[in-house]
């Protein structure tokens, strides 16, 4: 698609030009043709393909007479000027087509095209681009190629809508080579959709028993796993099953290790005799000179000091190991799900109590948004269905979320002290969105608005007033008020566009900046 331009004079540097403006001197950054002359008037047009804008510049085109076609060619993903690749300009008829081509550039953006047509009448305009983008031909409109008597001049250059009213004051410019400076973009502006949402404060939590502590099952002594060479930290990556700690029971702390071998000679000294009158005992038992209650009473002291004297190994054994350092005898507490380590509460070598925490775990592979909504939107909800999530904060980008979304349930009553409804959703694990932080949450609905949606980025605070700046041209804007309808994240809503214009989605300030400088004015509105 192309548009008709004023004429412009291309060439020396903008900074000069735009110094010159701040300061209340006329400049003029080009040095080459004239806006008319004799031969007919000057002529310049922007086209606009997929790839590439171009942006010509000519005096009128002769038949036999060479005229130099100054084309800015910027490459649109980025707005970079095309620095390497060729530029042709193709004149078509009936007869025929010529082409004319520059294969370097004169200097970033800007290449100059020796045109020589080789007889006068109309033609259709066309550029043939090749750049490391790719290759592109763009439609540039109609053409005349003047002679003697007849003056050539453009004749058609189809062009974008300009502004719908409202905007006031006249075109602003912004040179290439100040676009080509920052950051700056042009699109089409297009008919969308915006799903209808319901909004509220989020937090994001782990699923329901995706945060578990892990916690001492005895008294004992913290150590690190058998083979570990370092001790769980937050932040690790754990799998289900792997060891996490090892945990020594811990004998009593009036038992030394001397104390515990001097109580298992007694129990063994103690058992001996008791199995000795066990014995006797179960003799007189048969020739009936005891009776058989003693037998059973013997039997019991037997059997009470065999469970002493192994109770009594076990805690020797128990005290040798944690004292060589060996596992044996100890317990292995393992991860009971897989996910991360949030929280170490304990240190190796600790002394630990029974039921002590010693690490908290968190599930990361999916997550729980808690989003709390009034009753009215919360129904909505149920009956609308959820196609997405938009989590926003001041700080950060905004994360849309619509594959593999979830609704879980809504909470039965309302929060006593708010008045609100909490919803659970449930996603995948998103890069940016961190367990415990806070957002600001909209929950997308399936019905959808239809108006004109834009990037947020080509919206301007004009003294509190939204507008955007719409492209004329290669180097003409004009400033447009817009009413926002709905946000959602990166997309906007708006009312007082339409499809066909073509909009700044980024670089809009640069504009309003450059209007201000060149009007003298430090704030306000650029009117």
């Amino acid at each position: 698609m192309a548009a008709a331009t004023e004429p412009r004079r291309s060439g020396g540097p903008a900074l000069l030009c735009l110094v010159a403006g701040v300061l209340g001197f006329a400049c003029d950054p080009h040095s080459h043709p004239p806006a008319t002359t004799a031969a007919g008037e000057s002529w310049s047009l922007t086209a606009w393909g997929k790839l590439y804008e171009v942006y010509p510049e000519a005096r009128s085109l002769q038949a036999g007479t060479a005229t130099e076609v100054h084309t800015h060619v910027t490459i649109l993903e980025g707005h970079a000027p095309l620095e390497e690749g060729s530029v042709e300009v193709v004149l078509a008829s009936a007869g025929g087509e010529q082409a004319f081509r520059a294969s370097q550039a004169e200097s970033p953006g800007l290449f100059g095209v020796e045109v020589l047509p080789a007889g006068a009448g109309d033609f259709d305009l066309t550029f043939r681009i090749s750049g490391p983008a790719g290759d592109e031909e763009i439609r540039g409109g109609r053409i005349r190629v003047g002679a003697r008597d007849q003056p050539g001049r453009l004749l058609v250059a189809p062009a974008p809508r300009g502004g719908t009213g409202g905007g006031g004051g006249a075109p602003l410019s912004l040179l290439k080579e100040q676009q080509w400076q920052g950051r700056f973009g042009t699109s089409w502006v297009r008919s969308g959709q915006l799903a209808r949402a319901v909004s509220g404060l989020a937090r994001v939590r782990p699923p329901a028993g995706g945060d578990p502590t892990v916690t001492s099952p005895v008294d004992g002594v913290l150590q690190p796993p058998a083979g570990s060479a370092s001790w769980p930290f937050v932040g690790r990556g754990i799998e289900k099953g792997s060891a996490l700690f090892r945990v020594a029971p811990r004998i009593a702390v009036d038992h030394s290790l001397s104390n515990l071998e001097a109580e298992i000679r007694t129990i063994e000294a103690d058992r001996d005799t008791a199995r000795a009158r066990l014995s006797r005992l179960e003799e007189l038992l048969a020739l009936e000179a005891t009776s058989r209650r003693e037998v059973e009473e013997a039997a019991a002291r037997v059997e009470t000091l065999d469970a002493r004297w192994t109770a009594a190994t076990r805690d020797l054994e128990a005290a040798h190991a944690f004292r060589d350092g060996d596992s044996a005898g100890s317990l292995v507490l393992r991860a009971p799900i897989s996910g991360r380590i949030a929280t170490v509460f304990a240190s190796p070598g600790a002394t630990v109590a029974a039921g002590q925490p010693l690490a908290r775990l968190v599930r990361t592979d999916r997550l729980w948004i808690e989003v709390t909504l009034s009753p009215d939107d919360a129904r909505q909800l149920e009956t609308g269905g959820v196609a997405g999530l938009v989590l926003s904060r001041p700080e950060t980008s905004p994360v849309r979320i619509e594959d593999d979304l979830r609704w879980i349930s809504t909470a039965p009553e309302a929060s006593p002290g708010t008045g609100t409804l909490t919803v659970l959703l449930e996603t995948p694990a998103v890069p940016g969105v961190t367990l415990g932080t806070t957002w600001d949450a909209q929950i997308l609905l399936e019905e959808q608005r239809e108006g004109v949606v834009v990037p947020s980025t080509a919206l301007v605070d004009d003294g509190g007033v939204a507008v955007v700046y719409l492209q004329l041209a290669g180097e003409s804007f004009i400033r447009q008020p817009v009413e926002v309808l709905d946000r959602q994240g990166t997309r906007v809503l708006v009312e007082g566009l339409v499809p066909g214009q073509r909009l700044v989605h980024r670089g809009g300030e640069s504009i309003r900046r450059a209007s201000l400088l060149a009007s003298g004015t430090a704030h306000g509105h650029v009117h």
